[in-house]
């Protein structure tokens, strides 16, 4: 099946620099790459004649993701967040039950230490709350008004199926867009945790790189757009806004005391949700049509990387040297991960840099995975396998 990705982006040329250096290493032989960005995102991504390049300045995601839908031409559609890098085989596993039929698919999502989920599968609410899914692949229908809330950074769409509902609403500037989505669709979506991106909550705009919150108006507004599009009266409104600011506070409140912030930034924060939610409460709905324009024709993208793996390892002290060698093999055409290992009980960390190449530090004796032991007896031959035998591009072999 034809597939078409969609990247957007605004204010975060670098990130989007990065993502795009993974997608040039996916398996996938063909793909379509839509870069939907701000001026300097488009001289970021540069790849003149190999992607469909559409500059866009304003701060909208949703109205950028329908500039990217009307420019796809795959009957498939993927869309990756600008701070995300899927691993070589995601789009593959993502868009195979599209091709089996399937309206929509989802995967999993690793948060910033390159371990742990960030999101697995779940259901979403017509009042934005979430149900849990179980931890397995499989098509799963909505259930009792629920539908698979599809995740942003990691979802697939067949494309006839998006645009006839008229695609993302533009009143979602950030926040819900891809919920609301699922909730117009409401078709079976497809749950795949093998297709996975690894996500890092870069910083913009709207919060930190440590996640540290800079402006809430926008999930106020969209919370209450949310609730206003799918039907709920003014006890869930109420209800549901209430239970938002509790919940944003309390986030507030912890880095408050972490001394992260101080507490005339936090009360502009909550300030900002509830000019948000006014703001939603004003904000004009108007009925979606469905997305006919006819995408120009097929523009293929043949990943860069071709050639098999390269594994470098080594200790802290040559972690210089060590990066060079791995990036010149990615510049050669081969994925590279690289793997060093400190004499301490140091947590491990995982990340994609923007040189291209997987690397993985900790201590020889630190833990990785969330279930790990807190200490690790290896040497540094058995844990160069162990970490080798789970590393992001053992697919890619």
């Amino acid at each position: 099946m034809r597939t078409s990705v969609i990247v957007v982006s605004h204010g975060r040329s670098q990130a989007l620099a990065r993502a795009l250096t993974a997608l040039e290493q996916l398996t996938t032989p063909e793909f379509e790459l839509v870069v939907v960005a701000d001026g300097p995102g488009i001289a970021a991504a540069g790849r003149a004649g190999r992607i469909k390049a559409i500059r866009f300045d304003e701060a909208n995601i949703s109205a950028a993701r329908n500039l990217g839908l009307a420019a796809a031409a795959g009957e498939a559609v993927a869309f990756l967040d600008d701070d995300a890098v899927p691993l070589p085989d995601w789009l593959d596993r993502l868009v195979a039950p599209l091709s089996a039929g399937a309206a929509a698919s989802t995967g999993y999502v690793i948060g910033r230490n390159g371990f742990t989920f960030q999101h697995r599968a779940r259901r979403i609410r017509a009042d934005a709350t979430h149900l849990p899914l179980p931890d397995a692949p499989g098509l799963y229908p909505p259930e009792d008004g629920a539908p698979v809330k599809t995740e942003g950074t990691n979802m697939a769409f067949r494309r006839a199926a998006l645009a006839a509902i008229g695609g993302f609403d533009p009143a979602y500037r950030f926040y819900l867009d891809e919920a609301d989505v699922n909730l117009r669709l409401m078709a079976p979506t497809a749950v795949v945790p093998e297709a996975i991106v690894h996500h890092g909550f870069m910083a913009s705009a709207r919060r930190r790189d440590d996640r540290v919150p800079l402006d809430l108006t926008e999930i106020g507004a969209s919370l209450v757009v949310f609730l206003r599009r799918h039907g709920a009266d003014e006890a869930t409104m109420a209800r549901r806004i209430f239970d938002q600011l509790a919940e944003e506070q309390s986030r507030i409140f912890r880095h408050l005391r972490a001394r992260r912030i101080s507490r005339r930034k936090a009360r502009e924060i909550v300030q900002g949700f509830v000019a948000g939610t006014d703001a939603g409460k004003a904000c004009p709905l108007p009925p979606l049509a469905p997305l006919t324009e006819v995408p120009p024709p097929w523009l293929p993208f043949h990943p860069a990387c071709t050639g098999a793996t390269r594994r470098f390892s080594g200790r802290p002290w040559s972690l210089p040297a060590l990066r060079k060698e791995a990036a010149a093999a990615v510049a050669g055409g081969h994925r590279a991960e690289l793997f060093v290992f400190s004499p301490s009980t140091l947590y491990h960390r995982l990340s994609f840099t923007g040189a291209g190449v997987w690397e993985q530090r900790g201590g020889l004796w630190g833990k990785a995975g969330r279930n790990d032991p807190l200490v690790q007896v290896a040497t540094f031959a058995t844990r160069l396998r162990r970490e080798s035998a789970k590393a992001p591009l053992r697919a890619a072999d």
